[in-house]
């Protein structure tokens, strides 16, 4: 009989001891594609200052961090510029538009529409 409990007791731990079985894995949603890279040279280094000398008070804006995002919203263009700590004050360090762009994450027909310049059928700034 002591043989017996010994054995269950055996048993008991054994199975306590056993991990349990995984737990299925749930498939994670795919990322989106990051924006493509490029910025728009003439305007990547502005102070908030110069950007509002450009383009005046932007529609809306939000501070965090130290971190800015101003919006300018022009027609059916929505323009973003993010604005991080440079050398003396924020400045520009990515701009986005909505609609965004083919080879950039700004397209270039709304920052000619955000600039007041006409743009060909082609997209780029006519001459």
């Amino acid at each position: 009989m002591r043989r017996l409990a010994a054995g269950f007791t055996l048993l008991l731990l054994a199975a306590c001891a056993t991990p349990p079985p995984p737990q299925p894995v749930q498939p994670k949603l795919p990322l989106p594609p990051p924006p493509p890279l490029g910025e728009p040279a003439d305007l990547v280094g502005l102070s908030g200052p110069q950007l509002q000398a450009l383009f005046g008070k932007p529609s809306f804006t939000r501070k965090e961090a130290g971190a800015e995002m101003w919006r300018y919203d022009k027609g059916s263009c929505r323009t973003f510029f993010f604005l991080y700590p440079g050398t003396a004050a924020n400045e520009v360090r990515h701009v986005e538009t909505v609609p965004r762009g083919r080879d950039m994450a700004a397209d270039a027909n709304c920052l000619a529409l955000l600039r007041g310049t006409p743009t060909s059928p082609a997209g780029a700034p006519s001459s």
